[in-house]
């Protein structure tokens, strides 16, 4: 949790004052709190209309509040809100779903937590992204029925390829080499895909871990999610981090915390 700085805290009693009566309704997914003064939070969320809100809950760190539960990180929640000038305000919040689920387990919670780590890099304040909270949403399930090695990789690699970067997976990036005796035995973040033996720079990537990233991004996310971890798996997850923190130009806290562990 971060607290929040005292010059926002001043601004927030003047757009509480001068708050516009407007009252909105939205669904999203809460990717991260603040607290605010003594019993108050900032909810940071993606929904699916109104894109990424920031949004006061007051009371909630109370431990008589009505709604602090339902709007901890990674809950799916409706909201009902008022449109401020710089923070909107929470007025009512019903869980669509249950969080339980992701709280069952440790490797639960943190594939959930990387998966809100990476969103909040694409969600785009007050910018309308249904595509994304689609996504954001269906891997959170996944991840509550079954946490696959490949839950979280895999919606690396859809983000990336939903923000117009998809990787170059059947034909040499570089020199356009293609076809069945053709042999690609490299992947290059600077250049966007593979390479064949002639054109190699980059880093290796297996026969394996290339028809599984195919699968991945190929319309056979099911089949691919149903892998057991291995070194094929083990490949295809660090490749997606990589290619996910060579676009957002900063380092994963979540992958780190993971890595230090």
């Amino acid at each position: 949790m971060e607290e929040w700085s005292s010059d926002v805290l001043a601004r927030l009693g003047d757009s509480q004052d001068e708050c516009m009566s407007e009252i909105y309704r939205d669904v999203g997914v809460v990717l991260r709190t603040y607290k605010l003064r003594e019993a108050d939070r900032i909810i940071v969320i993606h929904t699916r209309d109104n894109g990424k809100v920031r949004a006061v809950a007051k009371g909630v760190r109370k431990t008589k509040s009505k709604f602090g539960a339902r709007l901890e990180p990674m809950s799916h929640v409706s909201l009902q809100l008022y449109r401020g000038r710089e923070l909107d305000i929470v007025t009512q919040a019903e869980s669509v779903e249950p969080l339980a689920p992701m709280l069952s387990s440790l490797d639960r919670a943190s594939q959930g937590l990387a998966v809100l780590e990476a969103a909040d890099q694409f969600s785009l304040e007050r910018e309308p992204n249904p595509r994304l909270y689609q996504m954001i949403v269906g891997v959170l399930r996944t991840i509550a029925q079954k946490p696959s090695p490949l839950n979280v990789p895999a919606f690396y690699w859809k983000l990336l390829a939903h923000e117009g970067v998809r990787p170059q997976l059947e034909e040499c990036v570089r020199c356009g080499e293609s076809g069945p005796e053709t042999q690609l035995v490299a992947f290059d973040l600077n250049e966007g895909g593979v390479l064949c033996r002639s054109c190699r720079s980059g880093q290796s990537i297996s026969p394996g871990a290339l028809d599984l990233l195919r699968n991945i991004l190929g319309g056979r996310l099911a089949y691919a999610l149903a892998q057991e971890e291995s070194s094929i798996t083990h490949e295809v997850s660090g490749l997606a981090t990589r290619a996910l923190e060579f676009h957002i130009e900063r380092r994963l806290k979540a992958i780190a915390m993971f890595e230090a562990h």
